[in-house]
């Protein structure tokens, strides 16, 4: 019976939802900016007076988000500051959805490649007195940049049940992150306004708004894509169907067209890959498309855009656990997704002494690198940066391989 009452408020929610949306006008363009298509170079050289040798590509730098003194963190997101700096936000508490859990934040400084000590952002009781109304716990922090130049920070919260019951909350800060307004709700659905979480970076549309990929886990679980205006819910449309797809990631491939990958939540015996769904008009419609067919094994899934055209991912690619991370690396022209670095992998171990890899987050500061952050057993979020030498040099690496591997196969 509690099964057919909720199924009713669905169907409900799903009317008016559809009478909101159907009011709605077109949507505005995508902002794009043309890829800086380029040769790229084999290896940088510089010249000797006796000849030519190749320059060394530093490699990847990697450290570690500052501690919190909890035992508890996940969830790291990252943000472009307008100085150059890099700055990170994840929760912290005794365990994922315990009531002591906060969102912090620390600043990267890429002269020193050091972070800044953490300082709290948000936590429940903050939470409660901004938004007026009971919080139970919070959690997934995803910054912006808006059209005016200030930050704006969605974060999930919970008021009852768990992650199924929450919605999304938002503060701005006209400081790069040092102070933060009171938190609003997002009434992203007129009846019930429950269910919707938020993980993934935002798009931005030419006219100024926000587009944020969401999803929902309540009764089924599908991405929503919401058209945001100064804080508000102004539009929304799903990008999948069913039960399988959450937590998408969006690429623009131009004003109209993009694709989203997703997070597969799939039942025993269905593909263990990665779900995709495409729209030619800035989001207002979604169709589902083939699976990209790489393993993910129920398990978030991160991606940016170079502008030499290059996008990078950084997942899971096993089809259970999340012992194993690596990135990938492919171009818009080719679409062939290739692993250019294993960043962790437990593989060898036993079962029992594997750690999680999870919850990667990718975004560039001069549109040529990389930082990459993730949960590094649920004890750590470890940090991660790629030079734009180090990324044109392994994909042509890739690239390379990719046409010796080609070459082999047509001789056999």
């Amino acid at each position: 019976m509690s099964r057919v009452i909720a199924l009713c408020f669905l169907l409900l929610a799903a009317v008016i939802g559809f009478l909101h949306i159907d009011s709605r006008p077109v949507w505005a363009p995508f902002m794009v900016s043309s890829p800086q298509v380029e040769e790229l170079a084999e290896e940088p050289v510089v010249a000797k007076s006796k000849g030519v040798i190749k320059a060394n590509i530093p490699a990847p730098q990697s450290n570690w988000l500052p501690d919190t003194g909890a035992a508890s963190v996940h969830a790291a997101s990252m943000i472009a500051l307008k100085d150059g700096a890099v700055r990170a936000f994840w929760f912290a508490g005794s365990r994922e959805g315990a009531a002591d859990v906060s969102i912090y934040s620390a600043v990267y400084d890429a002269k020193s490649s050091n972070w800044s000590a953490p300082t709290l952002v948000v936590d429940r009781i903050s939470a409660e007195k901004g938004l007026s109304r009971y919080i139970a716990k919070l959690g997934n922090p995803v910054p912006a940049r808006l059209a005016d130049g200030r930050l704006q920070l969605f974060f999930v919260t919970v008021s009852i049940g768990g992650w199924a019951g929450s919605s999304i909350s938002a503060m701005t800060s006209d400081d790069e992150g040092l102070t933060w307004s009171n938190p609003q709700r997002l009434i992203s659905s007129p009846l019930l306004n429950l269910s919707t979480l938020v993980k993934s970076p935002s798009i931005a549309y030419a006219d100024g708004l926000l587009g944020l990929p969401a999803y929902h886990e309540w009764i089924g679980r599908f991405g929503e894509f919401l058209r945001i205006d100064a804080g508000q819910v102004i539009d929304k449309r799903r990008m999948s169907s069913g039960r399988s797809s959450i937590q998408p990631i969006v690429f623009v491939n131009d004003a109209q067209d993009a694709s989203a990958y997703f997070r597969q939540t799939r039942s025993a015996g269905l593909p263990k890959q990665i779900p995709v769904s495409h729209t030619q008009n800035s989001g207002q419609s979604w169709q589902q498309s083939e699976d990209l067919l790489i393993a993910n094994p129920n398990a978030a899934v991160a991606g940016i855009a170079l502008n030499s055209g290059i996008r990078l991912l950084a997942l899971n690619n096993i089809e259970h656990g999340r012992y194993r991370l690596v990135l990938l690396m492919s171009d818009v022209k080719s679409g062939q997704w290739q692993t250019v670095e294993v960043l962790e992998d437990d593989e060898a171990l036993p079962d029992a002494q594997r750690k999680e890899f999870s919850y990667p987050y990718l975004i560039t500061v001069d549109g040529d690198d990389a930082h990459l952050v993730y949960t590094w057993d649920r004890k750590k979020i470890r940090h991660r940066y790629f030079s734009g030498a180090w990324l044109k040099q392994a994909f042509n690496k890739a690239q390379a391989l990719g046409v010796d591997a080609s070459r082999q196969e047509a001789q056999q």
